[in-house]
Parts: structure tokens; sequence; C-alpha cells
């Protein structure tokens, strides 16, 4: 079994293999730069860790996790320009140093890219490969607008928000992890497990954001903090609170929302004020333990060696453990 260290170092030096120095400039840029500024490169570490722990071989998955990581940030750029974000990994977002219409176009380039590298794999394996990529693309384009159509509907359930990150954050984790058993020629039955695995704990890790973005330091998270407060998004940690609130704090909390003019480091005080009387943060760290729980019984049902699981076990369990 790899280290995590040396896969992570394998990552980032494929990365910096890439070469964006391209015409039209405008073009490809922003690539380099998407790719540049780093992140936790979490879901081809997964693809790699994955296909290591069903005994594949690192020459075959290599190339997809590059694929796989290429895609994120695809999906990164647009969703910046959807949600108006100004901070990505603390620098400016594409759109924001360029404009919208290069942030699209780069995107555009990068989709294709990763599939590029996505047929650099196991040949015996390809199809499947690309079909289940096909499937997390539709998967998280649904949950994109979803998250979209939440911005102007009121009656959004907790269920309906769990649904919408499930497509939107939980689809690609699990996907990589499968992709990296599919390489490794798994059996159908583990491949499915560690889909459903990575499905739950990707809805635990977006609880985990939810909460990160409410109440981290900026400089650890590299995102504005409280930004999802300033843009009325409904998270678990709103949605949570419109449950639990009686009639005169429910009326305070939409007050907040609406009002036209308000300093934003004031209205993220007084949201995250309510928040705390109503315990919020406590239960949205109940109910991120109990989806990132209820993933590693998936894993537990694995049937492979326990010794090939522990490294991907204890990385899951770092990552739920941030600090908030």
């Amino acid at each position: 079994m790899y280290s995590i260290k040396y896969l992570q170092d394998k990552i980032k030096t494929e990365v910096e293999k890439l070469d964006f120095d391209l015409k039209p400039r405008l073009l490809y840029e922003p690539i380099a730069y998407t790719l540049s500024i780093g992140g936790k490169r979490l879901r081809p570490l997964l693809l790699l860790m994955s296909c290591d722990m069903f005994g594949g071989d690192l020459n075959d998955s290599i190339n997809p996790s590059i694929g796989v990581e290429i895609f994120h940030n695809f999906t990164l750029i647009h969703d910046d320009i959807m949600d108006n974000a100004p901070i990505r990994r603390n620098k400016p977002t594409v759109y924001k140093k360029w404009n919208a219409n290069i942030a699209i176009l780069s995107g555009d380039v990068m989709f294709a890219k990763a599939y590029d590298y996505m047929l650099l794999t196991n040949p015996n394996a390809l199809l499947n490969v690309i079909k289940t990529l096909n499937y997390v693309a539709i998967k998280v384009c649904e949950g994109q607008q979803y998250d979209m159509d939440y911005e102007t509907e009121d009656n959004i359930s907790i269920d309906d928000y769990i649904n919408m990150i499930r497509l939107k954050t939980g689809v690609l984790i699990a996907g990589s992890l499968k992709l990296g058993a599919l390489i490794a020629e798994s059996s159908e039955k583990n491949a499915e497990l560690i889909y459903q695995f990575g499905e739950k704990i990707g809805i635990a890790f977006q609880i985990q954001d939810d909460l990160l973005d409410a109440y981290s330091v900026n400089s650890k998270f590299g995102k504005s903090t409280g930004g999802d407060i300033v843009s009325n998004k409904k998270t678990f940690l709103l949605l949570k609170a419109f449950e639990l609130a009686d009639k005169n704090t429910l009326s305070e909390l939409k007050d907040l929302m609406y009002k036209l003019k308000i300093d934003p480091e004031e209205k993220v005080q007084k949201v995250i004020a309510i928040y705390d009387k109503l315990d919020i943060k406590m239960t949205a760290i109940k109910e991120m333990k109990s989806y990132f729980d209820e993933g590693l019984r998936y894993l537990d049902m694995i049937d492979i060696k326990e010794d090939n699981k522990s490294n991907l076990r204890n990385f899951v369990n770092d990552l739920i453990n941030r600090e908030y």
C-alpha cells in the first residue's frame, strides 16, 4: 500500500507537469491559474487510494486521477460564476480575475481535457470509467440546478437540501472512489459499496463545509467566512434554524436575510447569534457525524482485508475532525 503522502506528492508532480502555455492565451491562462492554486486535491487522491486499496496498478490510475482533478476544477469555475463567489482558495475566482465569458469557455476546455486523461487508463475498465464519469457529470449538474432553484424557493426541506448536496458534492467523491475500484477491476459489489461510502461521507463533508463557512477563521478555510450567510444561501444551518426557531426568532432571521441595507459583517454576526441561541452548530455536527458513520458502515462491508482499508479509513477520519 502506498502512503498518503506519496500519493499526494505524485498528484502534485503530475499537476505541475500540465502545460497550458498555449494560445489563445486568455483561453488557457485561466486553466493554468486554477490548477496552480492547489486546494486539497481530495478527489484524485481518493481515486488513487481506492485503486491501491483494491490492488490496482498506480500507472493505470494516475491519469484518470488528474482527469478527476481537472473535472472538479471545471465545476468550481462555473459554480463560482453562478454563485457570484469572489474568492476561492484565498485567491480571486476566475470570473473575477478575468470575466464570466472567459471563465465559461476555459471551463469548457477543462471538461474536454478531463476526458482526455480518463482515456489513458486500464483498457479493460475504460467503458465503465467513461460511463461513470458521464453519470457523475450529469448528477453534479442536477445538484447545481437544485442549488440555484433553492435560491428563490422558500419551502426547502432538510431532505431537499441533503439530496441536493448528495448530487452536487457526494456524487463526485463517490464517483472518484468508484473509478479507482473500476480501474483496479474490483468486483461489481465492492465498486458499488465504495460508491455508497463516498456518497455518505460526501454529504458529511458538505455539512462540515457549511459549518466552516460560518465558524472558521477565513485564512484557514480559503473562502470568505460567512459568505453563505451574506448571500442567503440555504445551507443545512439556515434550514435547521428555520425548522427550530420560534415565531419571533424566525421573523428576526428572515428580516436579516431580506434587509437591503445592512453591513455584511453585522449580518453575519447577528445570524450566527441566532444559530448559537438555537444550538445549530451542535445539531449540524451531530448530523454530519451521522452521515459519516453511515458511510463507514459501507466501508466495513467491502470484502477485502481490513489492512487494505486502513489508509482510507484513517484519512477520512482526519478530514472529518477538522477544527471549527
